[in-house]
């Protein structure tokens, strides 16, 4: 086939862009990561928008007022205020259930410090290890020197300081950007899946465009069965933290069971994350049982990272259970927590799009 001037022409620019982004490189990739950065309240309200669209979803199912006129215009503000009620409803509860206990603790534990500190100073072997000529060290240190240390540090920390509460701010106005952002994909996702669909079929080729169409499609599926799955994984861990909490008979059951399952939406590792608090929390009333309580929390998460998690969250998108943990150590092991989360569903969907191009292909070998 003998190449076109035009081919010729979109080679040769082709070519010449790569070499650009080879040559400037340092420069394309800062620009990338101002562009990045400038679309993260963008990226993070469609992801509060898919993941509200769900539960949105199923209130607009089962919505009961007649969808015809005022009332039924309400259809869609009225079903989108009940999910963003109903995960605020959710959130509030675990704070107010978790926070108070957990500074109930750290009082506890404040109080208990100065007792404890004498017994250990009190004690035989601890006085061992105290050198005998500790009043000469003491007297020995330069004291003015230290309290310079002490405010240079102090001062660094209070730079510190404001940097983190500018660090704050600035995630405080993502948040609150993403949040209208999302606002506004929810009201109006008809009307952007219609003009999505418009620009598809303008610029993309018949078979180009539906082989888009399945890939978001199942995208979509494989993402909408892993949410409510983890959600679903998580409500069983907490029940079962807080029934084997109560069976043996540890402290904060309830409240501890509840963190263990909020933050078991982040995959595998996400009980350690309660577990570690709920043992901070337990030793403020026996030691003793802080570490039994992490021996019971291990043996749960055994059995929840290798029988129920694979089997509710894998079944529910169709995931075997071995590539499930294969998809979350792969995925926490190059991005970290983001990686946890979606690797999972991604993993499902080139899983799903493999096999269905291998039963298309044998198929069509037959």
């Amino acid at each position: 086939m003998k190449p076109t001037r035009k081919t010729c022409w979109r080679i040769g620019v082709s070519a010449f862009i790569l070499y650009l982004a080879i040559y400037y490189w340092q420069s394309v990739a800062g620009l990338l990561r101002v562009f990045v950065g400038a679309c993260v309240p963008l990226i993070l309200g469609g992801a509060i928008a898919y993941v509200m669209n769900i539960l949105m979803s199923f209130y607009e199912k089962h919505y009961i007022l007649p969808k015809g006129g005022k009332l039924g215009a309400l259809r869609r503000p009225v079903c989108m205020l009940g999910a963003l009620l109903t995960v605020v409803f959710v959130l509030g509860f675990v704070v107010r259930l978790v926070v108070p206990e957990l500074l109930s603790c750290v009082n506890a534990l404040v109080s208990q410090a100065p007792a404890a500190v004498d017994r250990l100073l009190r004690n035989p072997a601890v006085q061992r290890m105290i050198p005998a000529d500790i009043e000469q060290r003491l007297a020995s240190i330069d004291w003015n020197g230290l309290v310079k240390k002490v405010q240079s540090v102090l001062l660094s920390g209070f730079s510190g300081a404001a940097s983190a509460v500018s660090s704050i701010f600035s995630g405080l106005v993502t948040a609150l950007f993403a949040l209208i952002f999302a606002v506004y994909l929810l009201l109006g996702k008809d009307t952007l899946g219609r003009q999505c669909g418009r620009v598809m079929d303008c610029y993309l080729k018949p078979a180009w465009r539906e082989r888009v169409r399945y890939a978001l499609g199942v995208l979509d599926r494989c993402f909408h069965s892993y949410v409510v799955g983890q959600c679903t994984e998580a409500v069983v861990l907490g029940c079962l933290c807080i029934g084997g909490m109560t069976l043996f008979k540890f402290p904060y059951a309830t409240m501890i069971g509840t963190l263990v399952g909020v933050t078991a939406l982040i995959p595998v590792a996400g009980a350690y994350i309660g577990a570690g608090v709920g043992a901070f929390m337990i030793v403020s009333v026996s030691p003793e049982k802080a570490i039994w309580f992490l021996v019971f929390i291990v043996v749960l998460q055994q059995l929840e990272g290798n029988l129920i998690y694979p089997r509710v969250v894998g079944s529910s998108i169709g995931l075997p259970g071995i590539f499930v943990l294969a998809a979350v150590t792969v995925g926490g092991a190059m991005f970290g927590v983001l990686g946890m989360l979606v690797g999972v569903p991604l993993a499902a969907a080139l899983y799903q799009m493999l096999k269905d191009d291998v039963s298309r292909r044998s198929n069509a070998s037959i």
